[in-house]
């Protein structure tokens, strides 16, 4: 019977409290030891174990705990993306970020791997390119996935929202960990569920055809990638290009979409600020804005235009965000009509009074 690999472990004592611990899943020898050097030359993260397939990682996450799982697709046995399910199960609160050369930009690994519930994916080049940029780009993501949370202390507004029971049309942002959430709420609402939603999610403009595709499959109704003078229909989705804001106009005796380019103040393209602000100026109170996962403050300014308007906005809750940025930042403003789970959402959604 042959051996098992050995699975390389570092005592959870030497490290500080103050760094997150990493779980490294990855066939390649070298590409353990270089993401291993990598991490723990930048000070700010400790590798907790670096394991070379899934089975070593559940059997380590079974006594231990770590805060992230950096995660191969391609390993011999279970692949990565099969295994993230029940890595995400047995991680906890670990925040899992697919570093694969098969996850690259616009790929269905990579769209797959999001709304599996993966945080972000990272491209690994070939074993001959792991320093250098790629060294850099790994500190980055891992910068990015945990930095530190505003604390936000504070409870759904009360009385200055309309209740969001009848509305017209459902406007969702969402950025880091939005695509998972995003398929939970999604998931619960039927077909039979007949009005508009529109989606700005922070995602590349190559990413848009194939996370549309994924979207109409989560949704069961079509979906679109956003052009401009797109008639805004019952029935469908409409997500936004990854190089353009998406905005609401009316139209003859309907509503259509404009798409713009100009600067947001949250710096996102596309950004969740002018769909919500334009949704407010349309439908005013007979429209539904929700927050989901996200870094950073996106929607937060357009959430603003919507409350003002009378119109509802659900947020995502902390405890089932992979970053509680965006929705943190609508809850501090005391201007959510609720803060859920997405898939409690989704089904608040599907309950929509219909017009008598």
């Amino acid at each position: 019977m042959p051996a098992r690999p050995a699975i390389v472990t570092r005592p959870f004592t030497e490290f500080s409290t103050a760094s997150p611990s990493l779980l490294i899943v990855d066939d390649s020898a070298v590409a353990r030891a270089v993401m291993t050097r990598t991490i723990e030359q930048s000070g700010r993260f400790a590798v907790a174990a670096a394991v070379p397939h899934a089975h070593a990682a559940l059997r380590f996450l079974q006594d231990a705990r770590v805060d992230g799982i950096l995660l191969d697709i391609e390993m011999p046995g279970i692949d990565g993306l099969s295994a993230l399910p029940d890595l995400i199960v047995a991680g906890g609160e670990a925040r899992v970020l697919v570093v694969s050369s098969s996850a690259d930009e616009g790929g269905a690994n990579t769209i797959q791997a999001l709304a599996l519930g993966a945080a972000d994916t990272l491209v690994k080049p070939g074993a001959g390119a792991l320093a250098g940029r790629f060294a850099r780009q790994l500190q980055d993501k891992l910068d990015r996935l945990f930095a530190p949370e505003e604390r936000i202390a504070s409870e759904p507004g009360t009385g200055a929202v309309a209740s969001p029971s009848d509305f017209d049309i459902v406007g969702i942002g969402a950025s880091t960990g939005g695509i998972h959430a995003l398929g939970l709420l999604l998931r619960a609402i039927p077909p039979s569920f007949r009005l508009p939603i529109l989606v700005t999610q922070h995602l590349p403009a190559s990413f848009m055809p194939y996370f549309a595709a994924q979207v109409a499959v989560l949704a069961g109704r079509p979906c679109d990638v956003a052009t401009d003078h797109m008639r805004i229909r019952p029935g469908r989705v409409i997500v936004a290009p990854g190089e353009a804001h998406m905005r609401c106009v009316t139209s003859g005796d309907g509503a259509a979409i404009r798409l713009t380019s100009e600067p947001s103040r949250s710096g996102c393209m596309p950004s969740a600020d002018p769909m919500f602000e334009s949704m407010a100026a349309v439908y005013g109170a007979r429209a539904l804005g929700v927050v989901l996962s996200g870094m950073g403050r996106d929607g937060s300014e357009g959430a603003k235009h919507l409350a003002a308007s009378g119109a509802g906005i659900y947020v995502q809750d902390k405890e089932s965000s992979v970053i509680w940025g965006m929705p943190g930042a609508v809850a501090a403003d005391g201007i959510a009509s609720a803060i859920l789970p997405p898939d409690e959402i989704g089904r608040i959604i599907a309950l929509r009074k219909r017009p008598a």
